[in-house]
């Protein structure tokens, strides 16, 4: 549950939100910390606030790469918490779900929400 919450406190960062999706696309490569400033248009030394407060939290893995720093997604860390939320939070509907995770055009619709 710990792990949870560091996540979810994390994530609830637009920009570290940005951060998590884009690395989760160049999967399991990651990108170095100038490659996501660009992409995103974040100015690097507010980057490198967000990337350290992801690391903290474990969302992300740094690796040293000569001078550059590369950062993946901790994906395995992501299933943990998705494990949790379904077993721990939805256990009473898991078995009335209908659809998928990335199935979210209903709850786009309801809130108004952007798609992921």
């Amino acid at each position: 549950m710990h792990a949870a919450v560091a996540v979810f406190e994390c994530l609830s960062s637009s920009v570290r939100l940005d951060v998590y999706k884009l690395l989760v696309r160049n999967a399991p490569h990651g990108c170095v910390a100038g490659q996501i400033a660009t992409q995103l248009r974040i100015p690097a030394t507010s980057l490198s606030f967000h990337l350290k407060a992801m690391t903290q939290a474990s969302l992300l893995i740094a690796t040293h790469e000569g001078r550059y720093i590369r950062y993946q997604a901790n994906l395995p860390l992501m299933l943990k918490v998705i494990d949790f939320l379904t077993l721990e939070c939805c256990a009473s509907t898991a078995d009335n779900m209908v659809g998928s995770a990335s199935d979210t055009t209903s709850i786009e619709q309801e809130s108004g929400a952007k798609s992921w």
